[in-house]
């Protein structure tokens, strides 16, 4: 990996130690400079979990990714700069509050003096670290977050009270999560291709694109527009997620599904 490459990616330069203090800025200058996309689904691009390909993905083409895609790649660049991080899979809660299925999401769990919860792709969720071992609420710029004991000693992530998801203890390699990544992209029972998404924080809120919908939240205050035409979505995308499309990708139920573009690439 180039890890400096990966650093001015994110605007930050090589730290001096591997510490909770430099993990905080990692963290978060990674939430404000990749956003969580599903692009790829939608452009008929391949979905490729290996450690190359997400580097030339979000490092050399300026893209983002969805978890499995962020999340792996920037648990690979912890370690290059000397953290103990490893991927752990996540079971995501549905609205009804029963968890789906495992591996459902993949999060990052970095080791230092006590373990520590990352996570760069699951969209509005912490700004910071999370202590994994922590039993009171936990204040972030994106909420209040509780982790609680779960059976079989998992934990229970609860953003202001709402279970996001289910947090397993034992790690897991990147290649594990290729089958789950697969279906995501491809099932028409998946959020991801019923869905067409670009979103990051900011100093103020969060900034999403969804299709042609841009929607804002300032201090708390959602403001929606639609955009309307091609030229429009292209300039919000470049404007607002410094993402260069060379195109657009195509809608929600009109997407190149089965074209074998998809297919997992398994490291």
């Amino acid at each position: 990996m180039d890890v400096d490459a990966y650093l001015a990616r994110l605007g930050v330069d090589r730290p001096a130690a591997a510490d909770l203090a430099t993990l905080r800025l990692l963290q978060e200058r990674h939430l404000l400079a990749v956003p969580f996309e599903n692009l790829s689904i939608h452009l008929g691009e391949p979905v490729e979990l290996t450690e190359d390909a997400l580097f030339d993905k979000i490092v050399r083409r300026h893209r983002g990714g969805f978890c499995y895609e962020l999340n792996g790649l920037f648990a690979a660049l912890l370690r290059a700069l000397g953290y103990d991080a490893e991927l752990h899979a996540a079971q995501v809660f549905h609205p009804d509050g029963t968890p789906g299925p495992p591996l459902d999401h993949a999060a990052i769990v970095v080791s230092l003096a006590e373990p520590w919860l990352v996570d760069v792709g699951f969209g509005k969720f912490s700004r910071l670290p999370l202590r994994l071992s922590g039993v009171d609420a936990q204040p972030d710029p994106g909420g209040d977050f509780l982790l609680l004991d779960a059976p079989h000693g998992d934990v229970d992530v609860l953003l202001d009270g709402v279970p996001q998801y289910r947090l397993e203890r034992r790690p897991r390699p990147l290649a594990d999560f290729v089958p789950m990544a697969w279906w995501q992209a491809t099932s028409p029972a998946s959020h991801f291709t019923k869905s067409l998404t670009c979103s990051r924080p900011t100093s103020q809120g969060r900034v999403t694109l969804s299709g042609d919908r841009l929607i804002e939240t300032v201090d708390g205050v959602r403001h929606e527009v639609v955009l309307g035409t091609e030229a429009a979505v292209r300039l919000a995308y470049r404007v607002y997620f410094d993402l260069p499309l060379t195109r657009l990708p195509t809608p929600p139920g009109e997407s190149p599904l089965t074209s074998g573009a998809l297919s997992p690439t398994l490291p």
